[in-house]
């Protein structure tokens, strides 16, 4: 989840939309209080710097226990750092505000991202979390990647929210936390969430879950699978949002979705996500997923994926997700 001209919008996937967050120390009300960062409560309180690649993280964790050791949980927020931190070239901000909320149950809850003053995030953490559950996480790369995004008009949500979804897991893959497979099998299992439905009205107009989220996510994918081919698979969209970051744009800075989309452009020397989005902003647009799956060289094998090497876009789907250097 990230935080949009102030307003606080709830976040993906299932399970997380389902049910209340039960709190057991009255003490923690103060840092899950109304849509806003708790910067005045956080900053009083006692932090753990970590150091990753030329920018700190301060870690607070508000009141309440927790089965882990705090190193462990500090070892899951290094771990997604870095893997950030390798898919833009740095990490996004130089500071970071992190505020972890121990809540009942074995799983991270959602999370948001704040940035008017000053980069932050604060996640409700399950206090009986495992090394497994944490390991597994998605929710802190998704938020971190918030903080390398300027902050937009609540009308194009589907960017911010999309490229978290796309970038989380390629970012992973290259950092070496999840494998390609993994990550291409859910892409054909939960893009086809973001199709237009009836009525759709583009994703500049239709304010649901799947366009919000699996559409802008999709739009990602087909941005940068469309550099890659324009530029000789030599660049994609990472280079182009390297570029956004390189250009001072980061989630403590407002920007038009225009500047966004016409600076990662620039990053890469071709007019790809600009065009793109005069399609599918104001109209809806449908894909060929299942063409595209098959040009991707994506082979369903009972629950298993294959690959096909010889497929016409396998040099591009193995590139989007190889380790790049800074």
């Amino acid at each position: 989840m990230k935080n949009i001209g102030g307003v606080s919008r709830i976040i993906v996937a299932g399970a997380m939309l389902a049910g209340a967050i039960s709190f057991r120390a009255d003490a923690q009300s103060e840092f899950m209080r109304g849509d806003r960062m708790p910067y005045d409560a956080f900053d009083r309180m006692p932090k753990t710097d970590l150091e990753i690649a030329g920018s700190t993280i301060h870690v607070s964790f508000a009141p309440g226990e927790m089965t882990l050791p705090r190193e462990k949980v500090l070892d899951w927020v290094r771990m997604s750092a870095k893997a950030v931190a390798a898919y833009y070239g740095r990490f996004p901000v130089e500071q970071l505000r992190l505020l972890l909320v121990p809540v009942d149950g074995a799983r991270i809850r959602g999370g948001t991202t704040w940035g008017y003053r000053g980069a932050a995030i604060r996640i409700p953490l399950g206090r009986d979390s495992t090394e497994d559950v944490l390991r597994r996480d998605w929710v802190m790369v998704h938020e971190m990647v918030h903080t390398a995004l300027p902050d937009l008009n609540y009308r194009y949500t589907w960017l911010s929210e999309g490229l978290a979804v796309y970038v989380e897991p390629v970012a992973r893959v290259q950092a070496g936390d999840l494998t390609a497979a993994e990550i291409w099998q859910a892409m054909m299992r939960d893009m086809p969430k973001g199709l237009p439905q009836a009525g759709d009205q583009g994703l500049d107009n239709t304010d649901t879950w799947g366009r919000k989220y699996w559409g802008g996510a999709l739009f990602c994918l087909l941005a940068d699978i469309e550099i890659r081919k324009r530029t000789d698979n030599r660049l994609g969209l990472q280079d182009a949002m390297r570029g956004v970051l390189a250009a001072g744009g980061n989630h403590e800075k407002a920007w038009s979705i225009d500047r966004i989309l016409s600076t990662a452009d620039n990053a890469v020397g071709v007019d790809v996500l600009t065009r793109l989005h005069g399609e599918m902003g104001p109209k809806p647009v449908t894909p060929d997923l299942a063409g595209l799956w098959r040009d991707l060289g994506l082979k369903p094998h009972g629950e298993n994926l294959e690959f096909d090497d010889a497929a016409p876009l396998a040099a591009i789907r193995k590139a989007i997700t190889a380790p790049r250097a800074k």
